[in-house]
């Protein structure tokens, strides 16, 4: 151990009579979070009855298999596919349905992923305005399964004839992504994505990690659906792999191969079972209510500054839910990217959703918020806005850059 580590003044278990919460106690910035359920800023609020479970799961002992099987009887019940089990995340759970589509029930073939022996069909076809990245390329979860991506059209236009031509006797699978990252325009729907799929006997494994509907995607023909088990439902980090209980079974039978390395811990599993009966039971009006509040708020504070339009915006794949964009002209002093980044530096930092921009505004997602904090955004909005001194950053240019990965842990 470096002498720069024993040195460190942090604590995770809090000193008697200590008030600061763990992130002080770790010198981590306490962040406030109106970018929506990033992996990067932890994922989600842990509701509490998932905290329960999983801290009551966590001291004891308990059979794997059989802690999924009360697991899948869950998952099948609340999205009305046949079976399902819980993974690691999303992306596991492409990985392992992508290799089940592969190998069925093969035990060898299993074990020999992600190697390409050529023994069984291993081609997966996506919708190019589909291959998306969410942290790491889509079609990465592809190729770690032994997969290889067979593209159908173009980017910004898919028709049926391109997909029923890429399908040939080497196909194992399809993917269909749902995600605001997709082009959403041009793509062919699922319903028909699925009919041509069908017609040649070729499973339909969809993404839909960021999405509250968990029937509506088997409904529309496919045959498996993943989703995060903490995004919307907020459960512990995981993927919940829902569908056709023989696809189900032979995407759970690679833990013996490739999902080794993405296996899921007991109380996970727990956490998971409990978010997703304590979703059965939310007050979705009042959690609207709340969010639309917080909008409203927001939305208010920003009218009439001089380069600032704010408009309450639907979600792009029909979530039940709302944003507001704000769009940032040269007038206001500053470049959509210059205001997030000043936004992020403040005390305290907030974090925006501005994966967009470079198009010259940003998001402020409501869902991820505790008491108060919408408050605290409107007064840290209008302070930022407001003072005569602007920081160097103001004009931001957007720029991808790498360097602060590169450079970790400093």
């Amino acid at each position: 151990m470096s002498s720069e580590a024993k040195a460190a003044p942090y604590a995770i278990i809090p000193a008697e009579g200590e008030n600061a919460d763990i992130r002080a106690r770790m010198g981590l910035r306490p962040v406030v979070n109106v970018s929506g359920t990033m992996t990067a800023l932890g994922a989600s609020i842990i509701g509490p009855q998932a905290i329960a479970a999983m801290a009551e799961m966590a001291p004891e002992w308990v059979e794997m298999d059989d802690l999924q099987r009360r697991a899948s009887a869950t998952i099948a019940r609340l999205t009305g596919g046949e079976a399902g089990f819980v993974t690691a995340c999303c992306a596991a759970g492409i990985s392992m349905s992508v290799a089940g589509c592969i190998t069925g029930t093969d035990l060898l073939a299993i074990e020999r992923l992600p190697d390409d022996t050529g023994i069984y069909p291993n081609e997966v076809i996506l919708q190019m305005g589909h291959n998306v990245n969410y942290g790491a390329p889509v079609d990465q979860s592809i190729r770690l399964a032994g997969g290889r991506v067979v593209h159908a059209g173009t980017v910004s236009a898919v028709q049926a004839h391109h997909i029923a031509n890429a399908i040939t006797e080497r196909t194992a699978a399809a993917l269909f992504v749902v995600s605001h990252h997709t082009v959403q325009y041009g793509m062919v729907p699922l319903s028909e994505f699925a009919e041509i799929c069908h017609a040649r006997d070729i499973p339909v494994i969809v993404d839909a990690a960021s999405e509250y509907d968990l029937r509506t995607f088997l409904d529309q023909g496919a045959d498996i659906v993943i989703y995060s088990g903490h995004k919307f439902l907020s459960g512990p980090t995981s993927g919940i792999v829902a569908g056709r209980k023989d696809l189900v079974r032979a995407a759970y039978l690679q833990n013996r191969g490739i999902a080794r390395a993405m296996k899921v811990g007991k109380e996970s599993i727990a956490g998971v079972i409990a978010a997703l009966e304590a979703w059965e039971g939310r007050d979705a009006p009042a959690i609207r209510a709340r969010e639309r509040a917080a909008l409203d708020l927001w939305q208010r504070s920003l009218t009439g500054i001089a380069g600032i339009t704010a408009l309450i915006v639907p979600d792009p794949t029909d979530n039940p839910l709302d944003r507001l964009e704000v769009r940032v002209a040269p007038e206001s002093g500053f470049t959509a990217a210059g205001l997030a980044a000043a936004l992020a530096a403040g005390d305290p930092p907030i974090i925006v959703r501005g994966h967009e921009a470079e198009r010259g505004h940003f998001y402020l997602d409501p869902c991820n918020l505790h008491d108060g904090e919408a408050q605290i955004v409107a007064d840290r909005l209008l302070a930022v806005l407001k003072s005569p001194d602007r920081p160097k950053n103001a004009m931001l240019k957007p720029r991808h850059s790498a360097a602060a990965a590169l450079n970790w842990p400093d």
